[in-house]
Formats: structure tokens, sequence, C-alpha cells
């Protein structure tokens, strides 16, 4: 049986801080590992937990987006509750440093803004190397990102990725769970004309939550990864039996994890998920605050 730093460490938690669509979530989970388990743990993990906590908080000017301020404000609200004193005044004091760096580049940003602007058709080559969350990411960050993210062509490369290309030459039926059809029957894709709406359309019971999830637990793994359109990075299946063995988990799940190398996923709760209207309507939602 690992050790909570091995499976700690197996998360990636400070790898992932550095990545513009990674370092919400692992605040996030870094958020409720200090609330849920911070005092469970040996002295020797307590110190990483903790020297992470302080990464958080100095790469939030790099990061630039509302969803990390509002993730290290979280953060914030965990360190106060959990840890000790002197620890306590040395993260608030690097998240005092990190909001005052971050406004500063805020500004300088808004004098630079409408100064450069990459093509469009060299953001829909980039964005093609995107995963369906990290496309839908992308385009609520600005005008002409939005544009290109929902560029036809790029969401026709989405479908495929769902059902594959052998879709294209004839109607398969994909692979049912105990109680829901991942994935409805794939359309005649001679009718469709437009991409984003077929994709879209294929969400069904257990799948948009799989896909619309950025965490999960490997059957084949055993641990907690980070998914790509439902997938484990680690090549060790199929697509069929990759699917079925990968469960979506949630923050809290990922601290039950750390204390005793197991995920209860029938008890799932999504208690510290966004209230936004559940996966789905998350992910599909028009962006409310688009800078132009």
């Amino acid at each position: 049986m690992s050790t909570p730093l091995e499976r700690y460490q197996k998360l990636g938690l400070i790898e992932s801080l550095p990545k513009i669509y990674k370092y919400p979530i692992a605040c996030k989970e870094l958020s409720f590992i200090l609330r849920e388990a911070y005092h469970q743990f040996p002295k020797n993990l307590q110190a990483i937990i903790f020297q992470d906590t302080l990464s958080a908080f100095r790469l939030l000017p790099e990061i630039q987006t509302q969803s990390a301020v509002s993730a290290v404000h979280f953060l914030l609200q965990s360190v106060e509750a959990a840890l000790p004193k002197q620890k306590r005044n040395m993260a608030v004091t690097e998240f005092k440093h990190a909001m005052v760096a971050h406004k500063r580049r805020c500004k300088s940003h808004q004098v630079e803004k409408g100064s450069f602007q990459l093509p469009q058709d060299i953001l829909v080559h980039i964005f093609s190397f995107l995963d369906m969350k990290s496309l839908v990411s992308v385009g609520l960050v600005c005008w002409s990102w939005n544009l290109a993210a929902n560029d036809n062509h790029l969401w026709e490369l989405q479908y495929d990725v769902l059902y594959g290309s052998a879709a294209k030459q004839q109607p398969v039926r994909l692979v049912e769970d105990r109680n829901d059809r991942l994935l409805q029957e794939p359309k005649d894709t001679r009718t469709i004309t437009d991409w984003k709406g077929a994709v879209k359309g294929a969400y069904t019971g257990a799948l948009s939550k799989k896909l619309t999830t950025n965490r999960g637990y490997c059957g084949h793994c055993k641990t907690v990864v980070w998914l790509n359109n439902s997938k484990c990075p680690n090549v060790h299946c199929g697509m069929i039996s990759e699917i079925q063995d990968i469960k979506p988990v949630t923050a809290f799940q990922v601290v039950e994890y750390l204390l005793d190398d197991s995920v209860n996923i029938t008890s799932s709760s999504d208690s510290d998920s966004d209230s936004e209207g559940g996966p789905v309507s998350r992910l599909w939602a028009y962006p409310k605050h688009i800078r132009k």
C-alpha cells in the first residue's frame, strides 16, 4: 500500500499550478486537502503541502484569469482555517503580495490591450491541439479567441474524438454504462452543418459528467489522474475499457484518496462542485464576461 506522501506526489499538483486551465482546480484541491486532512498527515507531507500553497499564491500574477482569483481566495480561507499561526501568517503575506502583483499586471495589460493579436487562422491551428474542455475554456478569454474557438472544423475534430472517424462511414452504437448510455448514436454526418451543436447533442447521462470533469480515478492506474476527454493520460488500455474504468471524482474524494488510498465512488457528493446548473450547463454556457 502506498503512503500519503506517494499518493500526494501522484496527484501532480505542483506541476499543474503553472498551467492556466489546471490552476483553479489545483488550488481547489489544495484547499480541501488543507481543510479536511492537513493535521492528519505526517510532518514531511505537511511541509510539502505548505510549500505548494505558497507556490499557488506566487503564481497568481502569471495566470491572469478571474477563476484563478476566485480559487486563491478560496485557498486563503482554508489557509486561515487549517494552518498554525506562523505558517498562516507567512501564507497570508504571500497572498497579499500576489494580489498586489496581480492588480499591477492587470493594469499593464489594459494599457497594452489591442497592441497585438494573432491572426484567426493561426489561433484555429493552435486550438486544434486542445481537448474539448480546454477548447471551451479558451473561448472565454477574449472575443478573438472566442471566434477562433467556435470554428466549425475544430468541433468536427472533437466529434471524431467522441465517436471515432469510423462513425463518418457507418453508424455505430457505442458502449453503454449500467444505467446510462454514454453517447447517443451518431447522426448521419452528411447532414451535419453545425459541428459544435452535434458534439453538444451527443451528451447524455454518464458521459456528460465524464467529459466535463478534469479529474478521475483510473481503475487501471489505481490513482487519481488528470483527464483528457474522459481518458487517462497513461497508455494502458483501449478506448472502450478506458471510458468504463474512469470514475469522475470531486475534490473531497481526492482528500479521501490521500487519506486511505481509496475512493468511495458510490457515495460521491457534488457538494464541492460549482452550483451553476451542473457540468453540462457550465461547459456550454455562453461567456458572461468576455473582455473586448
